[in-house]
């Protein structure tokens, strides 16, 4: 491909056009601070605080995103997850970013590259080195948490197992960093209980709780310890990354035989398999709901598709992709139950197949209680459905099922510490969209009231669903 001929790609007013967005855009979304209530940073490197020493290591390591892009564009494995030196990796990055044209990975390169290093350059071959040295000797005086405080990031909630002992998280909250760290609960491991490393994962929540499970008893008291646990530890938020949500129809002594067999080594079949999960998920959720916490939902995902680079790399690695599971009748059955029960906690869904976006908003407004304005939420765009189609679809989707002024925004979703730009992404595609609909007279010309609601949106609403201490 030839050389990107470019000026500054990324302007000031990029993605906004019209007066009225950049209006709405500089005025009032630019500044509002960052709440990023699901991330999948590491809490270890936050903690250890240490200076970044090369930026393949906090751009392209686990980023199945860029690998996804870069296997598609027929680089060889090694350049991407294999032994290539740092910035032979890097060259392979910058040699597939002309070829990510509309995909937001382009995008996304270049306003991080703009925000965190004052670069407009475009990333490519010819402009690689240069670009590869700059950053560089930029980082050696970034750590983590410098560089969350750079993007103005005042809360930031990682995602954690129940087995986790919270070390990383407990320095961080000694340190009184800029940016609040929590812990968020993701139980998953729990609940799938025909996998091959489930008799496994049990023995570690033994070794955390100091006794034995043989029964289900035993693991509904295990599973409280460890909400107990991470609840000290200023955990506000659980989250789940499933297929479609367990809602089968259980008894605690079916689930106690399903898991009693488990324990025993004796095959279990998929009917008993989603007994226990429901039982499990159900029990979890109440447990939250007397925390006071909010439940997440990630529905949709089909992973490991790649069974040769499961076995050669291993999970997450960018070899998921959109499922068509059925979606509807489970969450209305568990949300249902639990509402009937009065132990429905504040709940967020996101869905991976934007063909369900409908599903997804119109179901969360069947749920609402007095004094909790916007308590069911239909979340932001999440993976594939995380760019600027995907964006608009879910705010207009939203707008038209539900309350787009109660949204609680964006969200990462990311292990790179280089991703907060996509806050920004966002706000512009939000202040854009909220200017057309002035410019077509589809809503008032009220520039300080739609601005309003924008920082709402953007950070607001956020701080008031989630009230973090």
């Amino acid at each position: 491909m030839n050389q990107i001929n470019s000026e500054t790609f990324i302007t000031d007013n990029f993605l906004l056009n019209s007066k009225e967005a950049i209006i709405l855009y500089h005025d009032y979304a630019k500044n509002m601070p960052i709440i990023d209530y699901h991330n999948h940073l590491s809490p270890r490197q936050i903690a250890e605080d240490l200076p970044i020493e090369n930026i393949t290591d906090v751009w392209l390591n686990d980023d199945h995103y860029k690998w996804r892009a870069m296997r598609a564009n027929g680089v060889e494995e090694k350049y991407i997850t294999g032994g290539a030196s740092k910035e032979e990796k890097f060259n392979k990055w910058a040699e597939t970013v002309p070829y990510t044209l509309r995909n937001p990975l382009f995008h996304w390169t270049q306003l991080e590259l703009k925000r965190y290093f004052n670069i407009d350059d475009i990333l490519q071959p010819s402009t690689a080195a240069t670009i590869y040295g700059k950053v560089n000797g930029v980082l050696e005086n970034k750590t983590p948490t410098k560089l969350l405080e750079q993007m103005n990031v005042k809360v930031a909630c990682t995602t954690d197992d129940p087995a986790d002992d919270l070390k990383h998280h407990q320095t961080i909250a000694k340190k009184n960093t800029f940016t609040k760290v929590l812990p968020t609960f993701r139980p998953d491991s729990l609940l799938l209980i025909e996998s091959v490393t489930f008799i496994s994962y049990l023995e570690k929540i033994e070794a955390c709780v100091g006794f034995s499970i043989k029964n289900l008893e035993d693991l509904l008291d295990a599973i409280q310890s460890r909400v107990d646990y991470f609840n000290e530890h200023g955990c506000r938020l659980s989250d789940y990354g499933l297929e479609q949500i367990f809602a089968y129809n259980f008894t605690e002594e079916e689930a106690n035989v399903v898991l009693k067999k488990r324990l025993n080594g004796d095959e279990i079949t998929k009917h008993e398999a989603n007994i226990y999960a429901s039982c499990i998920l159900y029990k979890l959720c109440k447990m939250y709901h007397s925390k006071g916490w909010v439940q997440q939902f990630h529905l949709g995902a089909l992973r490991n598709n790649n069974s040769r680079l499961l076995k050669e790399v291993g999970k997450d690695v960018g070899c998921d992709s959109i499922g068509d599971f059925s979606q509807a009748e489970s969450m209305s059955k568990l949300f249902n139950l639990l509402d009937s029960e009065k132990c429905l906690s504040k709940t967020i869904t996101y869905n991976l197949n934007p063909s369900q976006n409908e599903v997804f908003a119109t179901m969360m407004g069947n749920y609402s209680e007095a004094g909790i304005p916007g308590k069911m939420q239909w979340g932001s765009g999440w993976w594939f459905l995380d760019q600027k189609d995907g964006m608009e679809k879910q705010i207009n989707t939203l707008s038209n099922m539900g309350l787009l002024s109660r949204f609680i925004g964006m969200l990462t979703d990311s292990r790179s510490f280089l991703s907060f730009p996509r806050h920004e992404y966002f706000r512009r595609i939000l202040c854009n969209l909220m200017a057309e609909d002035i410019n077509k007279g589809l809503v008032p010309n009220d520039i300080p009231f739609t601005g309003k609601m924008i920082q709402d949106i953007c950070y607001y609403n956020a701080v008031n669903y989630f009230n973090f201490k």
